[in-house]
């Protein structure tokens, strides 16, 4: 559900959406950035322009800033979740499809997040994602 107080990040609301779908009724909050701690450290595991390691929600919601001025998500699907330590820790696999701002390329890749909660928030996010199929969609063509 778009909140107009995140207006700016609309571009990833496909995103924000399954994740907020995927941790239910384990999470206060209606959108994604109002799910994670001010001290949540966002960590992915590849390097293709983010940081590895984000520490707390404002700097969250500046990486994301960027990521919505290259990437323009049309959907999220394909998600599964594994539920474990007494649902602490919530496992995701999903896939996101969109569209690259510069070349109009399309943009598809799979994810498997590890999400760590506390006091029914996201403390820790690990994100594993398919690099070739980025780094394959925000390179330049070749000729």
């Amino acid at each position: 559900m778009p909140t107009p107080k995140y207006a700016a990040y609309k571009a990833a609301d496909p995103y924000f959406n399954l994740v907020r779908r995927a941790l239910g009724e384990l999470v206060d909050g209606e959108h994604f950035f109002d799910i994670v701690t001010d001290d949540t450290i966002y960590e992915v595991l590849y390097d293709l322009g983010w940081p590895r390691v984000i520490r707390g929600r404002t700097d969250l919601m500046n990486a994301f800033r960027g990521y919505v001025g290259i990437i323009h998500l049309q959907s999220a699907d394909n998600l599964i979740v594994h539920s474990t330590d007494a649902g602490r820790v919530i496992v995701i696999e999903y896939e996101v499809h969109g569209t690259v701002l510069a070349t109009g390329g399309k943009y598809n890749n799979q994810f498997c997040s590890i999400i760590h909660l506390e006091n029914r928030k996201i403390s820790h996010w690990r994100d594993y994602m398919d690099s070739h199929a980025a780094w394959n969609a925000l390179s330049p063509p070749t000729h």
